[in-house]
């Protein structure tokens, strides 16, 4: 009886356990049975570890247990590099802070997993290696001047070295320079350069204001000159012309007095007031009356 008893309860133990386990079945096939990818996502499809399918931004759906779904980033990424210690072509030491920007094709979702399981160890890998021997084979072309002023080309040379020394599933978009720290004793060198520089285009361009403001002088003066003698030439012109019209006047009018003398008796009455003079010499003539006597 006690193990019929037994029997039995285990039975009945049963048929509540069994509905339970198919109901936890059931709900693992159905939530175990899709999945959703991202947009800028990728998914590397699995079946028993092995790689059957890419899967594109959406809803999908696999096999429960034996199906997996890992998700690749397609975004842009950026790797960032601290404290990577250079030599320039002169010899300078240097500190450069750089970041890398890359990005994951989504053909090559399979190979990234294949190759390497994860973005971050395919950085580990390929990038973390190859960025600061690149930055500081490139920054060894360069002095330590020429690597500031044309710090553009020098991102664009450092982006091409390691765009090319790069092989793998990943596309690299930028390589930004965002910081070159020399020595206290170069900077300190580099300042007293530019404060001397500047110096020397102040003194230059003093001078050539002083050469302008002489060259404006010497203009004002030779045109003041110019002036005074237009002015001179002029007054000469005039005065010979003046003096030839009034000994050309004397000349005529001696030409005609001496063509007719009645002229000059006929100047003196014109000229003359009508008054008698109060004193007269003994000897002396009545002015301008000259009596004709007939013969």
């Amino acid at each position: 009886m006690l193990k019929n008893g037994l029997a039995q309860a285990n039975t009945n133990h049963l048929c509540k356990i069994i509905p339970v386990a198919v109901l936890l079945l059931m709900l693992i096939s159905l939530y175990g049975s899709w999945y959703t990818i991202d947009q800028g996502e990728r998914g590397v499809l699995l079946r028993n570890g092995k790689i059957i399918d890419t899967a594109e931004p959406g809803l999908g759906f696999k096999i429960p247990l034996m199906d997996t779904v890992v998700k690749i980033s397609t975004q842009t990424h950026t790797a960032n590099y601290q404290g990577l210690q250079a030599y320039s072509r002169d010899q300078q030491p240097a500190t450069l802070r750089a970041s890398v920007t890359f990005s994951i094709p989504p053909d090559q979702v399979e190979e990234v997993y294949a190759n390497f399981k994860s973005i971050d160890l395919m950085v580990s890998r390929l990038l973390d290696r190859q960025v600061p021997t690149q930055i500081e084979n490139i920054f060894g072309k360069y002095t330590a001047i020429s690597a500031v002023q044309e710090r553009i080309k020098f991102g664009i040379d450092v982006t091409d070295a390691i765009t090319k020394s790069i092989k793998g599933p990943v596309t690299i978009n930028s390589v930004q320079i965002e910081n070159i720290d020399f020595s206290n004793a170069y900077e300190k060198s580099v300042e007293d350069r530019m404060r001397a520089e500047v110096e020397v285009q102040t003194q230059l361009q003093n001078l050539e204001k002083e050469r302008v403001s002489a060259q404006i002088a010497v203009t004002q003066a030779q045109a003041e000159a110019d002036s005074q003698l237009a002015r001179a030439i002029a007054e000469a012109e005039s005065i010979r012309i003046k003096g030839n019209a009034e000994a050309s006047a004397i000349k005529i009018r001696a030409e005609a007095l001496a063509q007719n003398q009645n002229l000059v008796e006929l100047t003196k009455a014109e000229r003359w007031d009508g008054r008698l003079p109060t004193t007269m010499l003994p000897t002396g003539t009545i002015p301008f009356l000259e009596v004709q006597t007939t013969k």
